[in-house]
């Protein structure tokens, strides 16, 4: 089995950082996706940014240039820098692990909140 915990979440105001942490129990393969999701209340969860095995990254456009996401394959763990945070970007943020082929082997974190206000 496959568990993740999400961790580093918490209040900030605009213009603050935060570094989210992913850890990984059980084995994960350096073939899996990571991602970073998050969800406001009343809005539908949004990918924010992920990475592939090979370090390929993709952000969405809001993050771009603010956040960077990286992963240690040899921790099970995966890491979600944020800087620069705004107001727009408090939501609860959940890591996922997804095979890219075998869609069956989806996991997902319970999330961390992050709040940014004044």
């Amino acid at each position: 089995q496959v568990q993740l915990v999400e961790s580093g979440g918490g209040l900030v105001q605009p213009g603050g950082s935060l570094r989210l942490s992913c850890a990984g129990s059980g084995s994960i393969s350096s073939i899996y996706v990571m991602g970073w999701y998050r969800q406001a209340p009343g809005k539908q969860r949004e990918l924010v940014a992920i990475v592939a095995g090979s370090g390929t990254t993709n952000y969405a456009d809001s993050v771009k240039g603010r956040f960077a996401i990286s992963r240690d394959n040899a921790k099970n763990t995966v890491y979600l820098q944020m800087n620069n945070l705004k107001p727009e970007d408090t939501a609860v943020y959940s890591c996922n692990a997804h095979h890219p082929f075998r869609t069956r082997d989806d996991y997902w974190g319970q999330g961390t909140q992050v709040t940014v206000s004044s």
